[in-house]
């Protein structure tokens, strides 16, 4: 069935996605005490399925290509699109790696007596249904599912018209495995239409059957999603990540760094989009930085500082140091020392993911307490702001509000808490 046939079959969004709210507040109430052993089989047996349905989610996949070359999506879209032998094992490790993870749920987060004799225990919970909205990455299904699954949540997944065939493909084999393992129905859905509709009602709350809604996509979904939703949203709006390069910096380390943080995969949000590099060593540093991002192939795009360094550095603008680039195009910029690298990335900056290099240890102790991002790195590429890379199995997205969750967000931050007070009869006086 094509797309358009599929949502003409759906018509009553409203209809269908009330029903899918309902489904999910049931399930969410029956996940919330499931032990860990089940959730753990329902996750592994979901990861051997994807492996053996590699061939038909390859299949779907090619559908989705061929519906983005033929809408003329960027590059970095389709790279982002794209699934190959090699990312589906990824999908498969990455839900395994989540199944070895710790299950949050009933965590004692602190434990004390008070002089009234009672006994309090702070213990995580879960948060209950958890919508995710997302674009073009068909991995986000499986991200989304397992991770919402394994810390309590019912999980209601919306995919973007791109990848619509892979998602399902993909979303297929996650069912199968709940329901081998004997999960409640409805404890993870996909909304079975591209109809931006779904999306509203997700934002209205699912007549309160929505807890939380977690968008993973471009600047006008998640501007959509914060503006528009009833209910809390986890969310970053822009990846505008800089490296700062110290007076004190190593520079082949330097160079290292600049070229991973952009190149290694230009379209994710973790991606450097401006350089910054400390004048005092500007004579030094400047200019092989910027030949080892050229030799990379990236454009660069820098002050008049960069441009006299190498003739082959196009004029950078104020708007250049506000983009998101997603791209093989990179901003510079010297500053005079720390402190004006520090205002630099407060005036432009995202509050996603920020770093420095640098030998100076007070130069980068300062840096890390004074930048007040999301992520910050020293001595090391801005690509590792990623939940797997902190040890915490897959993420759903990166976080830059400062209530509840913040960086990547993992198990931990797709819990609540409540407390448990215990007492020998107590009343108060």
């Amino acid at each position: 069935m094509s797309i358009a046939d599929l949502n003409a079959a759906n018509d009553d969004i409203e209809a269908i996605m009330a029903d899918i709210g309902v489904r999910a507040r049931a399930a969410a109430k029956k996940l919330a005490t499931i032990p860990t052993k089940q959730k753990d089989a329902a996750l592994l047996a979901s990861a051997t399925l994807v492996r053996a349905n590699a061939g038909d989610i390859l299949e779907a996949n090619a559908k989705d290509m061929e519906v983005g070359r033929s809408k003329g999506l960027s590059a970095p879209m389709m790279d982002r699109l794209m699934l190959d032998d090699a990312r589906i094992e990824t999908i498969a490790k990455g839900i395994e790696e989540v199944a070895t993870l710790k299950d949050p749920v009933g965590d004692v987060m602190a434990d004390w007596e008070q002089p009234s004799g009672l006994n309090i225990s702070r213990i995580r919970v879960p948060l209950g249904v958890i919508g995710v909205i997302y674009e073009s990455r068909p991995n986000v299904t499986a991200d989304a599912a397992v991770l919402c699954l394994k810390a309590g949540n019912a999980a209601i997944l919306r995919g973007g018209s791109e990848s619509f065939h892979s998602s399902r493909a993909i979303f297929d084999c996650l069912e199968e495995g709940m329901t081998a393992a004997n999960l409640p129905d409805g404890a993870v859905q996909i909304v079975p239409t591209t109809d931006r509709a779904a999306v509203g009602e997700m934002l209205k709350g699912l007549d309160g059957n929505l807890d939380l809604i977690i968008p993973r996509g471009g600047r006008s979904l998640v501007e959509r999603v914060q503006n528009e939703a009833r209910v809390p949203v986890f969310a970053h709006l822009d990846g505008l990540c800089h490296v700062y390069v110290d007076r004190d910096a190593d520079l082949k380390m330097a160079q290292e760094i600049v070229v991973n943080a952009k190149m290694r995969r230009t379209a994710i949000c973790g991606a450097a989009e401006t350089v910054l590099v400390d004048k005092a060593a500007a004579d030094r540093n400047l200019r092989p930085i910027v030949a080892s991002l050229i030799e990379a192939g990236c454009e660069v795009r820098g002050d008049d500082a960069t441009q006299a360094a190498d003739g082959r550095v196009k004029p950078a603008t104020n708007q250049d140091y506000e983009t998101e680039y997603l791209d093989a195009i990179i901003s510079i910029a010297v500053v005079d020392d720390v402190k004006d690298a520090m205002r630099h990335i407060s005036e432009y900056g995202s509050d996603h993911t920020d770093c420095i290099v640098t030998e100076n240890s007070e130069t980068a102790v300062r840096f890390l307490n004074e930048v007040d991002s999301a992520i910050v790195l020293h001595n090391a590429s801005t690509q590792y702001a990623d939940g797997g890379e902190f040890g915490m199995g897959a993420e759903i997205g990166i976080a830059t509000g400062k209530f509840h969750a913040r960086g990547p967000v993992g198990l931990e931050q797709l819990t609540s808490f409540k407390y448990q007070v215990r007492g020998t009869g107590q009343t108060r006086p």
